[in-house]
């Protein structure tokens, strides 16, 4: 996509200072961003600021360039609308189609996707008239993220703190890439992923590894979250992750553990998601000492195979409990990378399985992803490479399907 047309809007909360950073990713990511702040944004990150990373004017009300008539301009020529933070009061306002700044003007123009993500003590964002006001939103077609849950003014912690920047980012390209608000198709659900990477110790030092960062696992935890599921996220190593807003952090570091943490999990889910990069095998026996190197050659490694989780998971469920797989596959003299997920959707017995052909920069450490979604029910769908969120998005409109 060439500079996508965004509006980031910015209200009065003390998170504005966020903004800033959630700019600076939406201009290196190629997108054209204009900055819209309410007054009481300015009084928390100055115009300069937004003008210097955006490389555009700043202005909140709708009397500046009159000529341009830019309270209708500028929402007819946006692809997407973010608001960061969106306060307790600039949700009412939205709600209650208020245009008393040119943010709020631009909003009721604006014919694209439109993303808050809101950021509030907790007992605002808990009150009746904002939950009210956020399932008016959502009923419209508005995407509200449900918000971070931590520190948030002073010594006051719980839900209401706003997401990472990167998160939402990830959520704005996302929306211009499905072209579409997401669907609260999961609401009532819940549903468990794992995520990133095992590790099996062979001393105090050393270990087996992969190369999986996890960010298709907790996209997949992001994507669902913010469809309304109840969302587990079982977490291996990966690379120093946030953790998804609105969602439940279990972490572990070996194979076993996870083994034991998903079984744990699963219990009433849904749906499960495996995501993580399970090591295939771990030592038998872990030496308690570094090994020095300098006395000959080491003592040979002796290896075990792992269980297979996905295996286990799939002969354990309850009825009506959807489970997805992944497989990272490469081609071979036998078939390629497809041929190879086939026969794994037949062994492992799930209902869905995602195949990605990995190597030479695909799939692990890269932001983008694609392969196919495979169906126990013999479906097949190509999914072309875009961002993990929109994989991830994939995923949970056929397990919705399913559910």
């Amino acid at each position: 996509m060439s500079s996508p047309r965004v509006l980031l809007g910015v209200a009065g909360g003390i998170a504005a200072y966020k903004s800033a950073e959630l700019l600076r990713r939406l201009t290196e990511s190629g997108h054209s961003v204009r900055v819209l702040p309410t007054a009481a944004a300015l009084e928390f990150v100055g115009a300069a600021t937004f003008e210097a990373l955006s490389g555009q004017p700043v202005h909140t009300g709708v009397f500046a360039d009159v000529p341009s008539v830019q309270h209708v301009r500028l929402g007819h020529e946006a692809e997407l609308v973010v608001v960061a933070p969106a306060t307790a009061d600039l949700l009412a306002r939205a709600t209650h189609g208020r245009a008393d700044d040119l943010l709020t003007a631009s909003l009721l123009t604006a014919r694209c996707p439109v993303l808050f993500a809101p950021a509030m003590h907790t007992e605002m964002w808990e009150h009746p008239a904002t939950v009210a006001n956020v399932e008016v939103l959502r009923s419209r077609g508005v995407v509200v993220m449900d918000p971070a849950s931590g520190r948030l003014t002073g010594k006051d912690t719980g839900p209401g703190r706003l997401p990472e920047p990167s998160e939402i980012a990830d959520l704005a390209r996302l929306l211009l890439e499905r072209r579409d608000a997401l669907p609260r198709d999961l609401e009532g659900k819940r549903v468990v992923v794992s995520a990133g990477g095992t590790r099996e110790a062979l001393d105090p030092v050393r270990y087996l590894g992969n190369r999986s960062s996890g960010r298709q696992g907790y996209a997949l935890a992001t994507v669902a979250a913010q469809r309304g599921a109840q969302v587990t996220l079982v977490a291996g190593h990966t690379a120093d992750l946030h953790d998804p807003a609105a969602v439940d952090v279990v972490r572990v570091g070996s194979a076993l553990e996870l083994r034991d943490a998903m079984h744990a999990a699963a219990k009433g889910a849904d749906a499960i998601v495996m995501a993580a990069a399970v090591a295939d095998f771990r030592p038998v026996s872990l030496v308690g000492h570094k090994i020095k190197k300098g006395a000959g050659d080491p003592d040979p490694l002796v290896l075990t195979t792992n269980p297979d989780i996905l295996v286990e998971l799939v002969g354990a469920r309850p009825a009506g409990q959807v489970v997805v797989g992944f497989a990272a596959e490469t081609g071979d003299a036998t078939g390629d990378a497809l041929h190879h997920g086939r026969a794994k959707l037949a062994r492992k017995g799930c209902d869905l399985l995602v195949v990605n052909a990995v190597g030479d920069g695909k799939a692990f450490e890269v932001p983008d992803n694609g392969g196919w979604l495979l169906g126990a029910d013999g479906s097949e769908k190509e999914l072309a490479i875009g961002s993990k969120a929109l994989l991830a998005s994939h995923v949970w409109d056929a397990v919705a399907g399913r559910l």
